[in-house]
């Protein structure tokens, strides 16, 4: 019972998983927005965008695996390199969308590039959850569930209870 019920608060449903995503990303996303609009002032936008949504990306992730898909703890690195990919694909939407923008409006202001800014982020946030949900964090499910299902009580005495501990980590 005890196992079931720890497995459910390890899989968040879809819609849950979806508003743990927002407020982590979504205020990962604002915070960064702001981080991005002051480092343009003394470096390129580009590689400013580049450094912000690295830092971002590895934060989100680590916030993810352990609040948004409970993943049960810390983001492995391959998840990281997984989900790196998605920002990658994060990182030239907005890259593009800021393009578009400054090639419709000669000098646009602050708040029209952060406009933009935060409307292709979130376009490209959306995507980044099903890539997260359906690929990056769904093997840990997976894996755990067939764990959960497949694990039988076992009485064992200390020494082979110890040896059991010893073989699962």
């Amino acid at each position: 019972m005890e196992t079931a019920q720890s497995e459910q608060q390890s899989a968040p449903g879809a819609v849950t998983a979806f508003a743990r995503f927002v407020l982590c990303g979504g205020g990962v996303g604002l915070a960064s927005s702001f981080a991005l609009a002051a480092l343009a002032v003394w470096i390129p936008w580009g590689l400013a965008n580049a450094l912000v949504t690295a830092v971002s990306t590895l934060l989100t992730t680590e916030l993810h695996a352990r609040f948004s898909f409970g993943a049960g703890g810390r983001a492995t690195w391959r998840q990281h390199a997984q989900s790196a990919g998605s920002a990658a694909a994060a990182y030239a939407v907005t890259c593009l969308a800021m393009l578009v923008l400054h090639q419709l409006a000669a000098s646009p202001g602050a708040l029209l590039e952060q406009v933009v800014y935060l409307s292709a982020s979130a376009i490209a946030g959306v995507a980044r959850f099903a890539v997260l949900r359906l690929v990056v964090f769904a093997r840990n499910r997976s894996q755990a569930a067939a764990t959960v299902r497949t694990a039988r009580p076992v009485r064992a005495t200390a020494p082979r209870a110890a040896a059991e501990l010893c073989r699962a980590a």
